[in-house]
């Protein structure tokens, strides 16, 4: 009988085992999928900044907005007399 009595304890002890190992198992997976849920909404948030530089960019670099800062900024003026020199090699 008391063969029997340690071989059930143990059977009881495995059970008892793969279930808290089955409980840690969900419980790991939900929090990194809440973490990967965070991870995701922040690269959205890194692409949407992404994109709003390269407009900025492409707007600092537009020709007449150069032209615009050029003129109110540093007082620049286009010259007055425009001549085009072409050179042959």
């Amino acid at each position: 009988m008391n063969v029997r009595l340690i071989i059930v304890l143990l059977a009881l002890a495995a059970v008892v085992a793969s279930a808290l190992g089955a409980v840690h198992a969900r419980h790991e997976s939900r929090r990194q999928a809440v973490q990967l849920s965070a991870l995701e909404e922040q690269r959205d948030a890194y692409i949407a900044e992404w994109s709003r530089l390269q407009l900025e960019q492409a707007w600092l670099a537009d020709a007449s907005n150069v032209e615009s800062r050029a003129r109110e900024r540093l007082g620049m003026e286009p010259p007055a007399e425009t001549r085009i020199l072409v050179v042959e090699p």
